[in-house]
């Protein structure tokens, strides 16, 4: 706690309450009153995360397509970049509109509509934030919750929850303990009663931006909502995830492995591409449960074997056997699992490997994170644009109806979002070409960017 403020008060005979006691000529300070009404909490505020959740979509006319809400934390600049959570669509901030006029600038907490210069999909509930200084985006949080209902929270049933101008559906997955009020010990519960703490682990339907709250009480807070009552019976505040299977967000460099010096390997990339006679490339298809990522994926490591070409498969299912078994279906689950198959792709590229990736990869940000951990010069994203009805009739496992079901919680196109590309380096219509047609784009690709020769090159 930054500042601390001690008032003697007696709420029993009123003394420092609303007026200053006689009963306390020591003490200086202001009554509690006083003190709650002159308190200066401007500096609380969070003026350097920029968090804009969108409240209402404004359309007066056929002109004017605006996003209104009040600024959560940070500061609105005319021309800055921005990207709409979750979907990761890009644009720049083309006007910044208030009841006063324009403005160049705006910061928390001023309500304002904003327009962009591009025509983007955004709706209420999405947040507009700068790109490089992104919330986390999952479907599970991690949380304290003070219960306020008679019921007690309990596994299995679903809540409104409502974070920011977002309301998703929920249900507790997992309650970490109790909170003791009068010694803040911890202590296991299988539910929370009324008026009772405790850290609990959320699942939720579709995925949420959000900060921790100790960083930003403004995407860190929520209410739970009863659905049949629509009464609120809880409120949480965000925390950091722990003892989390699997999960958590590991694509930054941490500190540990940055004190960590990676041994030089005493063969030159040259000598590898020589050797081989390609360069290495990381080529990821991508695309929803039953486009074909398997199929092509396997078919076109034949044909670049049969050419002569060292090259391997990275496959989603496959991968999930082994290094991550561990991992769910969460949205920081699928993002876990990329980022660890991608430090294998990468790994394969430096010793001069071709490395074939399927994976469904349903989130844009997720794909451009690994893009990174490859190497943009070394990775081509390939998405198989099949229609989710195609994929329904290919789904012979009926991975598809569990989902219709509930049985498959966050199965991209029918639970939970799947984000297309906007600029991937290939477009396959599945549903309309072959397998090997598709192989045959694929080669052609690599031999347009000099990855692999033409023939026997």
């Amino acid at each position: 706690i930054p500042d601390v403020q001690f008032i003697p008060i007696s709420a029993l005979r009123g003394d420092n309450v609303v007026e200053k006691s006689d009963k306390t000529p020591w003490y200086q300070g202001p009554p509690l009153l006083n003190h709650l009404e002159t308190v200066h909490i401007a500096s609380d505020r969070n003026l350097e995360d920029m968090r804009f959740p969108v409240q209402y979509v404004l359309r007066p006319n056929l002109n004017f397509r605006g996003f209104s809400g009040t600024i959560a934390s940070g500061i609105l600049r005319r021309g800055q970049a921005v990207v709409a959570l979750p979907s990761g669509k890009r644009s720049r901030i083309k006007s910044i509109v208030t009841f006063e006029g324009e403005h160049d600038e705006a910061f928390s907490p001023q309500a304002v509509t904003v327009t962009l210069e591009d025509e983007i999909d955004v709706s209420r509930g999405d947040m507009l934030v700068y790109p490089g200084d992104e919330p986390h985006v999952s479907a599970e949080v991690e949380a304290m919750v003070v219960w306020m209902n008679e019921k007690p929270l309990v596994a299995g049933k679903t809540y409104w929850i409502k974070q920011t101008t977002r309301v998703v559906a929920g249900e507790l997955a997992e309650l970490r303990h109790a909170v003791d009020v009068n010694t803040l010990d911890k202590r296991p519960a299988t539910q929370l009663a009324m008026n009772e703490v405790g850290q609990v682990l959320l699942s939720l339907n579709q995925p949420i931006a959000y900060d921790p709250y100790k960083l930003n009480p403004a995407t860190g807070a929520f209410i739970v909502i009863d659905r049949l009552t629509n009464n609120t019976v809880g409120a949480g505040m965000i925390v950091e995830h722990t003892e989390r299977r699997g999960g958590g967000d590991h694509w930054g460099q941490t500190p540990i492995a940055g004190k960590l010096k990676q041994k030089a390997t005493l063969v030159d990339p040259a000598q590898r591409e020589q050797r081989f006679g390609q360069k290495p490339a990381t080529i990821l298809l991508y695309g929803l449960t039953g486009s074909g990522k398997a199929s092509i994926a396997f078919a076109l490591e034949k044909r670049l074997w049969e050419a002569g070409r060292a090259v391997t498969v990275l496959y989603g299912p496959d991968m999930r056997q082994g290094l991550c078994r561990d991992l769910g279906f969460t949205a920081d689950d699928r993002s876990e699992n990329l980022r660890r198959s991608a430090e294998v792709a990468r790994i394969l590229n430096e010793a001069g490997v071709l490395c074939i990736g399927a994976f469904v990869a349903p989130h844009a940000a997720v794909r451009r994170k690994a893009r990174e951990v490859v190497g943009d010069d070394r990775f081509i994203e390939v998405y198989l644009a099949a229609p989710v009805e195609v994929c329904r009739q290919r789904d012979k496992a009926g991975v598809y109806a569990l989902a219709d079901l509930g049985q498959m919680a966050q199965f991209p196109g029918v639970s939970a979002a799947f984000e297309p590309p906007t600029s991937a380096d290939l477009v396959l219509p599945t549903h309309e070409i072959s397998v090997e047609q598709s192989v045959d784009q694929i080669i052609g690709l690599l031999q347009s960017r000099q990855i692999i020769g033409k023939g026997g090159e």
